[in-house]
């Protein structure tokens, strides 16, 4: 069985074009993907692409106009075995609370998650120590660094223990200490350690040669190219940058 399997999955918006008319606008058109348990899967692509849209289907953020998905063997009306199957590692501050502490964050989103009082608080500490803020968990959110907010977006992700982890540009407003570690925290423990299947989305094609074990790379909502990225890289003098600038278009200009 695949973690994901998506078959035409599409999302499109109207925009108003004058008084009478509505252009159609594809964020998304037919995407096809197949990620297998186990591994790390890169959506690479630049800017506007189409990559966050696409994560927020496949997470339920957003229904899809057309096509179907299954995530972890459940389609995608199977909403609660989904969720509870799922996590979602993205950058930014607005999904916290800034005048809470990082615990008390994380004890409204284990709530939301129906995880019980006990558990939760088991599940809090644990995940605190895991990603090293043990002894600043009552400190308040807006008082933690770049590095230390997305390390705190992390034991969000796994409250909920998912099977599949999905992370949308995780490493942006990283230095580059601080990325190395994150990305050494994902294959060495989310994946070899705990068998965690990681999608993620990326603009950095360095940080998807170092991770990812397959990868789709995306362009104006189309997925141009699948494949494994030993298969693109390995045989050939082609760097992933000429395979990426050949996928969209751009190898010759």
């Amino acid at each position: 069985m695949y973690a994901i399997a998506a078959k035409n999955l599409t999302k499109y918006f109207f925009h108003q074009k004058g008084f009478f008319n509505r252009q159609k606008f594809f964020a998304v058109k037919k995407a096809n993907l197949l990620v297998q348990e186990g591994e790390i899967f890169g959506l690479l692509g630049p800017n506007g692409a189409g990559k966050t849209t696409l994560i927020k289907m496949l997470t339920l953020l957003l229904s899809p106009s057309e096509g179907e998905a299954e995530i972890n063997g459940f389609n995608l009306k199977a909403e609660g075995q989904i969720k509870r199957s799922i996590g979602l590692i993205y950058p930014g501050e607005r999904s916290f609370y800034p005048r809470l502490t990082a615990r008390q964050n994380l004890d409204f989103f284990a709530a939301l998650h129906n995880i019980s009082f006990k558990l939760a608080r088991k599940k809090i500490d644990e995940l605190l120590e895991l990603v090293d803020l043990k002894n600043m968990g009552d400190i308040w959110f807006e008082e933690y660094s770049s590095g230390m907010k997305q390390r705190l977006a992390i034991a969000r992700g796994l409250l909920n223990d998912p099977q599949i982890i999905f992370m949308d540009e995780p490493t942006k407003g990283l230095d580059p200490l601080e990325a190395h570690r994150f990305r050494k925290f994902i294959k060495d423990f989310l994946v070899k350690k705990q068998k965690k299947t990681v999608f993620i989305a990326t603009h950095q094609l360095d940080e998807a040669q170092e991770l990812c074990t397959s990868i789709a790379i995306m362009h104006l909502g189309e997925i141009k190219l699948r494949a494994k990225l030993e298969d693109l890289t390995g045989t050939n003098d082609n760097t992933l940058y000429d395979v990426f600038l050949e996928a969209i278009g751009e190898k010759n200009t």
